[in-house]
């Protein structure tokens, strides 16, 4: 097994920050276990970051003390304690609906404000991990600044300490985003991703283990056990800690440390990109640039890279201030919830770059003047142009992978470069496994997530410095006042090379679940009569399945992964229910089809799509199951 970042790229580009030289001073070593296992780095009293840097965040809850209650009429009882701090079990009671889903356990905060519901989950962790994984270790702790987040991190701090924890790494506020956390080798995340915030909304905490991945069924699957039988919680009885303040608390052998949430990430970035190349094509006067932070975590971070870092205005960066209801928001970057960026892009005089990013940090949407870049086609193109552009690439890729929904552009960049490429189901964590194997360096699914080796997160920021790099290696020799490389330039070359993937996907966002799950039932019913060469329609059917996974890594194998109806020209129809959500489900449908024609590229998705839409809806008998008329989300 590789060290602890697991990726000798990876370290290169980390091991002068602050988060890495900390893990190389502490006096154990972080390890990395296939058996899915956390590593976690045994803890020095001694051992400091020196990190500094004002907060970006405004928070509005009211300063309270917040501790893990008895579910009985029992008292807690006392149990072995580490030095200086007095450890408190606490009985509690197995609470029903605790099984995460791909991306952790998301629910609406009304329900994770119920008695012990999110104590018993985290304890439920440290039940399922072996103890020399976390004992005397140390633990990194962020969220994306929704509400709740510093309640949690108060409630996850002394749980941490009652289990024997060394030491906690947190975000001044409470706020890290999830590829930042992921660089630091992972954690617990505060996020319930792109679902809005606030006291009516959702709230999510998801684990992310070794080398800062989403911690794998293997993990998942003991801690919703250990949810059903859980019997006490292990609890310090400290204070809450000021998580407004940068530095150090100690609680006698254990401490907290508040951590600027930016520098460590910041840097390592400037390790994978040319901030200088960027930054040449940023500070260009006949160059305009706009990222929309959307109220979330991302705001933090786009003052320090984008305005501080690579000299764009200060007016460049929308809704840069996270807050706990994201500004009323829906903090999904997409052509519906990211309208205000859209309509500014889509504009007469609309800026030449834009681009936004979710609750949490690690999705992405990139646009041009009055065009957009659907996440299929920004992965290929990433990747198609990623060792001339990027650095950290600058020896190639060593592979590609994109989920199972998403189009088949990026297999087109893969044959061309002669690449190992994989499709994998939907979930980054089966990205992980590949990257750790030294197999995958860049990859992306059609739900705006894009990422590389760099982390083992889909990364938002790091998309769109990718894609700056491009804008400006192309435009590098231009002399002012010629004509800029514009982003649809780069797709349209890009088209002209590989063809164009026409794809869309249709989301109907919190349907009864019942009704959903009967349609998927249906369709895999359907799947078991259909053979090749049947007529749909104009399309002749090839194969339809329930995508199924095995990792040619470990061998573990993801059954039914969505429904696929794939037709003899390559076009595809897919059916998903999402594990996203916090409340009912969410059906998803993606539709895709094949265009090597040159001068048939310009067409309109949703036109070139039409026939497919149509016998989607009409297979899938959607609107009897659901009774939706309309899609809530089209991309």
């Amino acid at each position: 097994m590789a060290p602890s970042l697991c990726c000798s790229r990876v370290e290169n580009a980390f091991f002068s920050s602050a988060l890495f030289k900390l893990k190389k001073q502490q006096s154990g070593v972080a390890t990395t276990a296939r058996n899915g296992s956390i590593a976690w780095l045994a803890s020095s009293p001694s051992s400091r970051i020196s990190l500094s840097g004002a907060s970006l965040y405004q928070s509005t809850s009211r300063a309270r003390s917040f501790s893990v209650r008895a579910a009985s009429q029992s008292s807690p009882a006392a149990v072995a304690e580490p030095e200086g701090i007095k450890i408190n079990s606490v009985p509690t009671k197995p609470i029903e609906g605790q099984k995460t889903g791909t991306s952790g356990l998301r629910k609406k905060v009304k329900v994770f404000k119920e008695e012990n519901y999110l104590a018993n989950w985290i304890q439920a962790l440290f039940n399922s991990l072996p103890p020399e994984d976390y004992k005397n270790g140390l633990l990194v702790l962020g969220g994306d600044g929704r509400y709740f987040n510093i309640e949690a991190a108060q409630i996850i701090i002394k749980i941490a300490a009652g289990n024997g924890v060394g030491k906690i790494l947190v975000g001044k506020d409470g706020i890290l985003s999830t590829p930042a956390v992921s660089a630091a080798n992972g954690g617990f995340i505060m996020s319930a991703s792109h679902n809005p915030g606030g006291p009516e909304y959702d709230w999510g905490i998801k684990f992310n283990y070794s080398s800062g991945q989403p911690a794998p069924e293997s993990i998942t699957d003991k801690i919703y056990g250990n949810t059903l039988s859980i019997s006490d919680i292990k609890t310090a009885e400290i204070p809450d800690t000021d998580l407004s303040r940068l530095g150090v608390t100690k609680y006698g052998s254990f401490s907290v440390e508040v951590v600027d949430p930016v520098s460590d990430y910041l840097e390592l970035m400037e390790n994978v990109f040319d901030f200088e190349l960027i930054k040449f094509l940023v500070s260009r006067p006949e160059f305009r640039f706009t990222f929309d932070a959307m109220h979330a975590v991302t705001g933090a971070y786009a003052k320090p890279i984008f305005v501080d870092k690579l000299g764009a205005s200060a007016d460049s960066i929308m809704n840069g201030v996270p807050l706990e209801d994201f500004g009323h928001g829906h903090p999904d970057p997409n052509l519906t919830y990211a309208k205000e960026l859209v309509d500014i892009m889509y504009a007469e005089n609309g800026p030449d770059f834009g681009a936004a990013s979710d609750g949490d940090g690690d999705r992405n949407m990139v646009l041009g003047k009055g065009f957009f870049v659907t996440p299929s086609d920004s992965v290929a193109i990433i990747a198609a142009n990623a060792q001339e552009t990027i650095p950290y690439f600058k020896s190639g890729p060593k592979g590609l992978a994109r989920s199972m929904p998403t189009s088949g552009a990026l297999d087109r960049v893969a044959e061309k470069l002669n690449l190992p490429f994989f499709e994998v189901p939907t979930g980054w964590k089966f990205f992980g496994n590949l990257m750790d194997a030294g197999k995958l360096s860049v990859c992306g699914e059609e739900s705006f997530g894009t990422g590389s080796d760099h982390i083992r997160e889909k990364d938002g920021i790091w998309a769109v410095l990718a894609w700056l790099s491009i804008i400006a290696y192309r435009n590098k020799d231009k002399k002012p006042g010629e004509k800029l490389t514009s982003v649809a330039d780069v797709v349209k070359e890009h088209w002209a090379t590989y063809g164009r993937n026409f794809f869309s996907r249709y989301d109907y966002e919190e349907c009864e679940s019942e009704g959903a799950n009967k349609m998927v039932e249906y369709l895999r019913d359907l799947i078991t009569k259909s053979k090749p060469g049947d007529q749909y329609g104009s399309y002749v059917l090839k194969f339809a399945d329930d995508f199924s996974y095995t990792d040619p890594v470990d061998g573990s194998v993801a059954s039914k992964q969505g429904v696929r109806f794939v037709f003899s020209d390559g076009s595809r129809i897919i059916f998903r229910l999402s594990g996203t959500g916090s409340a009912g489900a969410t059906v998803r449908v993606y539709i895709e089809q094949f265009e090597p024609d040159v001068s048939k590229h310009d067409v309109d998705a949703q036109t070139a799509l039409k026939p497919l839409i149509d016998l989607a809806l009409s297979l899938s008998k959607l609107k009897d199951f659901t009774g939706r008329e309309k899609p809530t989300v089209i991309t």
